[in-house]
């Protein structure tokens, strides 16, 4: 099974931006339930 690199070439980026908004949004989640228990 050959993938197509152009298909790879488009998706790489987008699968890297949400990869990053992932774990940007798991990162303010965790503190804020972090803040949630500190109270």
């Amino acid at each position: 099974m050959d993938i197509d690199w152009r298909i790879a070439v488009v998706l790489s980026p987008l699968l890297l931006a949400a990869g990053w908004a992932i774990f940007n949004i798991g990162a303010v989640a965790l503190r804020q339930v972090q803040a949630f228990l500190n109270k």
